[in-house]
């Protein structure tokens, strides 16, 4: 079972995952063997699911950030995977989450500008015989950024 140890890693980790097993053992007072072991720990248990590098999306020249509500016309299986597969071909949508309340999904997009926004609710999200509406909130300025998940065991 994890500890205040391995809550300690995670925290780390969250933040740079570029720290070797001798910056973890210097930061939990380990041995970089002892540190590398309860990383490969956690990622054994599933508690580190996976690195990755965050990339600027102005440097992409991706200037729209977006959240698109969508409701769809009806509840069914079919409908749900035919848009569940468009959904992972459209490379704009970052991220896809199932909703409670009035929308069915929110999807979060990164655009080049508005007119691609534009096409891709009206041209590519719109047209989908299982949607029925569309609200998207154009992002203004981001406050805070994705942050760490707060971890305590």
């Amino acid at each position: 079972m994890p500890d205040e140890t391995d809550s300690r890693l995670l925290r780390a980790v969250q933040r740079n995952a570029h720290l070797t097993t001798q910056d973890l053992g210097e930061m939990l007072a380990l041995s970089p063997s002892q540190a590398g072991r309860r990383r490969q720990f956690l990622e054994n248990e599933g508690y580190i699911t996976d690195y990755r590098a965050t990339v600027d999306p102005a440097r992409l020249g991706l200037t729209v950030e977006a959240f698109i509500q969508v409701s769809m016309d009806g509840h069914t299986r079919a409908n749900a995977q035919s848009f569940l597969a468009l959904v992972d071909t459209v490379e704009e949508v970052v991220a896809a989450w199932t909703l409670t309340g009035d929308a069915d999904y929110m999807l979060r997009v990164y655009c080049r500008d508005l007119k691609a926004l534009n096409r891709l609710v009206h041209e590519i999200l719109l047209p989908h015989p299982s949607v029925a509406r569309v609200q998207s909130q154009v992002v203004m300025d981001r406050i805070k950024a994705d942050s760490p998940l707060p971890v305590a065991f």
